[in-house]
């Protein structure tokens, strides 16, 4: 499974509380019409904590529906125990997900050690019906999933490559040394999306595609034609919305985005709560900085 390419970790909109299907399907096929190689449901941003088993599964199946099979539909399903991801794997499997992003377990963050990692995945993996990309998320989990971890599982034919979420160009850069050519680094850092792939990361899943594909899309291509210093200067008028979209504001800020860009965007689910008017502005300053940037 090729994932070179830069994919919208798609959100979920609510209507008081409740997943707004009809909403959701609209972006999706907005997001049909861009350059993204695919999409990921159930990510972070997606709110995927928050939602029940069955609302999972007919997330992951409408987004089947709507997206191309020519375009990679990864889907999240990670959980604490190793029988209980297992059961969210195969859960995503059957609603059509090419690939599974399966975050590492925390709960118990001073036994998570590079042995549990490989032995966690390991069997995830051998039980999995489609391949199985790593999830590194310290911002939300709090553990790092170490690189001879990661080099080790690398070597298993139905793990196929790993999410870095961390901004640590030098954990990306070792990711990339240690694995096979053959092994995909993504990152999900917008803010350090150009550094990243100068060091080998064959793409992104990334917050801010959600709200300019396009323009990460573009980010992605002029690395990839050597036009470095486009690529930098796309990278610096980038990022301040990149901040506000995920470590700023996070999941409130995005949504406030979507809105700005024309998707659905909404308030998330309870108990996050919408963005601060100060947050607004501050967005839709961002957002309108960006709107004259030729794709």
């Amino acid at each position: 499974m090729d994932l070179h390419g830069i994919f919208p970790p798609v959100t979920t909109p609510f209507q008081n509380d409740e997943i707004d299907f009809p909403a959701l399907r609209r972006n999706l096929q907005c997001y049909t019409t861009t350059r993204i190689r695919g999409v990921v449901m159930l990510g972070s941003n997606g709110e995927a904590p928050y939602l029940t088993d069955d609302e999972a599964y007919r997330v992951v199946a409408v987004a089947r529906e709507l997206v191309p099979a020519t375009r990679p539909l990864i889907a999240g399903a990670g959980c604490e125990s190793t029988p209980a991801t297992i059961a969210a794997v195969a859960r995503a499997a059957d609603a059509g997900a090419d690939v599974v992003l399966v975050r590492t377990p925390a709960y118990y963050k001073s036994q998570m050690t590079a042995d549990v990692f490989i032995r966690h995945f390991t069997a995830v993996a051998d039980a999995s019906r489609v391949p199985v990309l790593l999830y590194d998320a310290p911002m939300f989990t709090g553990v790092t999933l170490p690189v001879a971890a990661v080099a080790r599982l690398a070597e298993h034919p139905n793990i196929i490559g790993v999410k870095e979420s961390a901004p640590d160009i030098a954990l990306v850069a070792d990711f990339v040394a240690n694995t096979p050519r053959d092994f995909q680094v993504l990152v999900g850092s917008a803010p350090t999306l150009y550094p990243s792939l100068c060091v080998g990361a064959i793409g992104g899943i990334v917050a801010l595609a959600c709200v300019v594909p396009d323009l990460c899309v573009r980010l992605l291509t002029l690395v990839l034609e050597g036009r470095h210093d486009e690529a930098v200067l796309l990278q610096r008028q980038l990022t301040p919305l990149a901040r506000s979209v995920t470590a700023v504001y996070g999941v409130g800020g995005l949504k406030v985005a979507l809105d700005l860009a024309g998707y659905v965007g909404g308030h998330p689910r309870a108990p996050l709560g919408p963005a601060s008017p100060q947050a607004t502005d501050a967005i839709r300053a961002q957002f309108a900085a960006l709107q004259e940037i030729a794709v």
